[in-house]
This record gives structure tokens, sequence and C-alpha cells, in this order.
């Protein structure tokens, strides 16, 4: 297999999180303006579907190799930053199970990790580019 095939499935398997997760969101924006609210940030619902819209448009972005610098960058800096707001401290929930709180810290500190890791990624996305089967490719010969 070629480098650029590996490079388009590696695109395909990076855009679909994010493909499904804004989809998700312009859907039924409730549980993402829910975090939102609960980390203290203002306009909860009009900021979960432009988390949506971003997630979408920069996901659709990725699975077809199109401005793949930035939407890598992009990508990376939301993963980096949703990581840091929403999945870096302890869930206390009151009137939960000890064990049933140490299982959603748990999740919690994965979520963190797959964000990051997912950061990382998308920078090498961004620095390695999409590759000859995708549209910047196309756009520059």
């Amino acid at each position: 297999m070629t480098n650029n095939v590996l490079i388009l499935i590696a695109r395909i398997l990076l855009s679909f999180m994010f493909i499904m997760a804004g989809f998700g969101k312009l859907m039924d924006p409730g549980q993402t303006a829910g975090m939102i609210a609960g980390a203290g940030m203002p306009a909860a619902t009009a900021l979960a579907y432009l988390a949506g819209l971003f997630e979408l448009v920069a996901g659709l972005a990725v699975l077809v190799g199109f401005q793949t610098k930035i939407a890598g960058f992009a990508l990376a800096a939301f993963c980096v930053f949703t990581g840091a707001l929403f999945h870096s401290g302890t869930i206390a929930v009151p009137g939960w199970p000890e064990a049933a709180l140490g299982w959603l810290n748990a999740l919690n500190s994965i979520m963190l990790f797959k964000n990051f890791t997912l950061a990382g990624a998308y920078i090498l996305l961004a620095v390695s580019g999409a590759g000859a089967y995708s549209v910047d490719a196309r756009r520059a010969g």
C-alpha cells in the first residue's frame, strides 16, 4: 500500500468522529449545551451549535483533504481546548455512589488523553499534508 493510500485511510478515520459528533450536536445540542453551561461559559446553546458546525465542517474538510493545514491545526487546537476545559478535572455528582464516580473520573481521564492524542494526529496531518487523493492535491496540480 502506498503512503498516499495510507494518508487517505488516516484522513477517513480522523474525520469520522468529528463528522458524526458535529452532526449530532446540530441535531440535538442539549447535552453539549449542558456541558458548556456546567463549565460556566455563557450562551451555551449557541456555543453548542457553533461547536457542532465547526466539527462537521472541519471533519468534512479532513475527509476530502481540503485546506488540510488549516483544518488540522484548528482541530488540534479544538482538541486541546475542549480536553483541558471539559475533561481535566474530577467529576462530582451529588448522591452518586463512589464506585460510579470512580468510573466516571476514569472515563473522563481517558477522554482527556484521547483529545491530546488526536491533537497530535491532527498536527501531523497539518504538517504532512492530505496526500495525492485530496482536494488540496488537485488544486495544487
